[in-house]
């Protein structure tokens, strides 16, 4: 006998997490997006869960993959580029744009961290899972996902010096 909830009522418990979490994750452009498919791919698995299934973790679980989804896709598009007037050089050192530090977004920098600490430093802040529901999320050991978090933890503080020590 299936004791889930109805798929309404699992959707209004998640959607705010969900959402948190992909708009951490992604940026809000892309979140809107994940989240729809997020919930389709739940929808179409929804009646072969287990009654005793977590279901914050599964439901964060698919964001998660449809995150890296999006993560993989703009690494294949072209990134634009300002027209060159012939015969120009650019400076050494010099961008078009501020760094994302620069700006103040730090979930920007974040989305710049490899995958699994992106992954973990979301799932931790964004979606506020302990390190155990992270491992169960990722498919890795709770140390692993520790160890990912002080390793982006470290990255973001040399770069932006006030990010908390704690993970």
């Amino acid at each position: 006998m299936n004791t889930l909830p109805p798929f309404q009522r699992f959707l209004d418990g998640h959607r705010e997490d969900v959402l948190r979490f992909l708009v951490a994750a992604v940026g809000r452009p892309d979140a809107d997006d994940a989240f729809q498919e997020t919930f389709l791919s739940a929808l179409r698995s929804y009646e072969r869960l287990r009654a005793d299934s977590n279901l914050r973790a599964w439901v964060l679980t698919i964001a998660h993959r449809k995150a890296v989804d999006i993560h993989r896709a703009r690494e294949r598009r072209p990134l634009p580029v300002a027209d060159l007037h012939e015969g120009a050089t650019p400076i050494a050192g010099a961008s078009a744009a501020p760094s994302a530090a620069a700006q103040g977004d730090h979930w920007e920098r974040v989305r710049a961290l490899p995958p699994r600490q992106r992954a973990v430093l979301t799932l931790r802040y964004a979606a506020g899972l302990t390190h155990a529901e992270i491992a169960t999320a990722l498919g890795c050991s709770p140390e692993a996902a520790r160890r990912a978090a002080a390793d982006g933890l470290k990255t973001l503080r040399e770069e932006l010096p006030h990010v908390p020590a704690s993970a």
